[in-house]
């Protein structure tokens, strides 16, 4: 399918859906102002003149009422399809790269010392996090985010591949998904409601959850008995055995009901997402285990929250003034209290499963989303025979087509570095972010952007676009030997680690930049590691060929013409062996 016109045709489809609820409200709103007019009119007549008989205010009120419903309806319905016009806007938005700006950074997930998350935009404005998050939830975007910023085995990440495929083309599904996560993304906190469901239980007496029903059912009893027979002893014996049975479980009622208090719109919401997750049909053996996983004891996960849902409903239907005063005599708060913890005794473990369950769903929609509106793009090739990283015309995905030079890149167990060289702007740095962001995306279970892409399992690190921080105190030399020090742990005790080091101790002398870097490169192919190192000062190319096995230079050229730079961005084997920097700043008229 051509995403383009898929998503163009079900935006039309959706606006015209919306207009017509539009015109619905409009009427509506309309024909409730002329309902009231008359009713007013007809009050008038009956109350002060007279004329007719006041039952007759019984049909417009009857009318204006069934109005209020009817128009409550299409409100929802038009919000509804405003919401699915908008998810389609922004499914184009991306498509013709319009899309920085306009969706969720992740900023929230960036950590300080972070091997890679920084230097290779994972998260903020522009980054890999904002195109992919379509997800709507907090527990979805937290398990992108958890995806994106480590490496997962293989063999869950063929099964994440496998289930990305499958819904691929459910592309109902996750409009679905994305508009009813629009509303549990502003209710539902899912640590909250996931601790809430794990706390030891505060009312655990099965005695006395049968003796409230008994008591309130005496009570009521004996009340009726009193009115009838005008003998209200039983109903004072009574009504003190009742007062004692709810004074002692007061302080531990009201704490339970305070505490749901707060999750009545979670709980709603949850369900409903859970529900419609529950009617679709997979094969894929991720997608099945998710779904088998939400059930406890045979129940589907959206029953119990709506059976929740509505034991909360009847909490804080007590507030009510008519029915106040009779819900003390029924033990209501206490009667439902009790049913709420032995909801919460029995489903409640089962939340924080059910919240995951839901995240990694969204999470697997989200990358979804993104392969079908790059149906071109290839899942990865997981080799488990040696390290190595072999991708064929690589591009970064945050680069609009129009202008990525795609280059191959190839690390093997014969070839474990690559030195690449070239002027500033030339596309050294893009070239280490084209290579972590698709190992990023590899391990985490989405297409990449490539022809192809064969790689072992790895750990991605890099050290780039660091700079002198005046809070810390800190020069861009150190903070860059500090990042170099955490890759080094790092590639001792993990999987072999794909180094990116971008212009390696640029803030030191050229004498300690060889020697230093000639260590540091060594030391991590010592401890296995493999990856790429650019550098401008061509008297670092001998790393290469110093270290054991021999690594290869490549480098990216560049032209002055007219006084302008040009870049073709293609990476060509050798050393480069041509400098603009003379005459770049002669252009701009520096006496140089």
């Amino acid at each position: 399918m051509d995403p383009h016109g898929v998503y163009t045709e079900r935006l039309a489809a959706r606006r015209q859906v919306a207009a017509l609820d539009e015109r619905r409200h409009i009427r509506l709103g309309n024909l409730r102002l002329a309902v009231a007019l008359a009713a007013a009119v007809m009050a008038w007549l009956a109350l002060s003149r007279q004329v007719i008989s006041a039952w007759w205010l019984v049909a417009p009120g009857a009318v204006f009422l069934s109005l209020v419903v009817i128009h409550d309806r299409v409100l929802r319905a038009k919000g509804r399809a405003e919401r699915a016009a908008r998810f389609y806007e922004q499914g184009l938005a991306r498509l013709e790269d319009r899309w920085i700006g306009q969706g969720e950074t992740g900023e929230r997930f960036l950590t300080p010392g972070h091997p890679y998350a920084e230097a290779l935009d994972l998260f903020g404005r522009g980054s890999l996090f904002e195109l992919l998050a379509t997800v709507r939830t907090r527990a979805g975007e937290e398990t992108l985010a958890r995806w994106l910023g480590a490496a997962s085995e293989p063999d869950a990440v063929r099964a994440r591949q496998a289930a990305v495929e499958e819904l691929r083309s459910r592309l109902d599904l996750r409009e679905e998904l994305a508009l009813l996560g629009e509303d549990v993304r502003r209710g539902v906190h899912p640590e909250a409601l996931a601790a809430w469901g794990e706390r030891p239980p505060l009312l655990d007496s099965r005695l006395a959850r049968i003796a409230a029903p008994l008591l309130a059912t005496l009570t009521m009893g004996t009340l009726v008995w009193w009115i009838a027979t005008g003998e209200g002893a039983p109903f004072s014996a009574v009504a003190a055995v009742q007062a004692a049975f709810g004074y002692y479980f007061r302080r531990r009622v009201l704490r339970v009901i305070h505490a749901v208090d707060q999750l009545s719109e979670d709980v709603r919401l949850l369900s409903a997402v859970l529900a419609r997750l529950e009617q679709e049909s997979f094969t894929s053996r991720r997608l099945v285990e998710l779904q088998r996983g939400l059930e406890v004891a045979g129940w589907p996960p959206s029953r119990r929250l709506a059976r929740l849902a509505r034991l909360i409903e009847l909490v804080q239907s007590r507030h009510h003034r008519l029915f106040g005063a009779i819900s003390v005599l029924l033990l209501w708060a206490t009667q439902l209290a009790f049913a709420i913890e032995a909801w919460r005794y029995v489903s409640g473990p089962a939340v924080r499963g059910w919240l995951e369950a839901l995240g990694e769903m969204e999470a697997l929609s989200a990358l979804a989303g993104y392969a079908f509106e790059h149906p071109a793009d290839p899942f990865p090739e997981f080799a488990v025979d040696a390290p190595c990283f072999e991708g064929d015309a690589l591009g970064h995905p945050l680069l609009p087509e129009a202008r990525m030079v795609p280059n191959d890149v190839r690390l093997t167990p014969d070839l474990r570095l690559l030195v690449v060289s070239g002027s500033n702007m030339s596309g050294k740095s893009t070239l280490l972010r084209t290579v972590g962001v698709n190992a990023v995306l590899a391990l985490a279970g989405a297409p990449v952007r490539a022809r192809r892409l064969r790689l072992s399992q790895l750990e991605v690190g890099a050290a780039m676009g660091l700079v002198d921080s005046l809070q810390s105190g800190e020069s861009r030399f150190y903070a860059e030997i500090k990042r170099i020090r955490l890759l080094v742990d790092i590639a001792q005790s993990r999987p072999p680690l794909l180094f990116l080091l971008d212009e390696l101790l640029h803030g030191t002398n050229s004498h300690d930049r060889r020697i230093g870097a000639e260590g540091v490169v060594r030391g991590l192919l010592e401890r296995g590691a493999f990856g790429l190192v650019t550098t401008h000062d061509l008297a670092l190319t001998v790393v290469a060929e110093s270290v054991s096995p021999p690594g290869a230079n490549v480098h990216f050229e560049d032209h002055l013409e007219n006084g302008r730079l040009s870049f073709d961005y293609l990476l060509r084997p050798g050393v480069v062996r041509k400098s603009n920097a003379l005459e770049l700043m002669r252009s701009v008229g520096l006496e140089v």
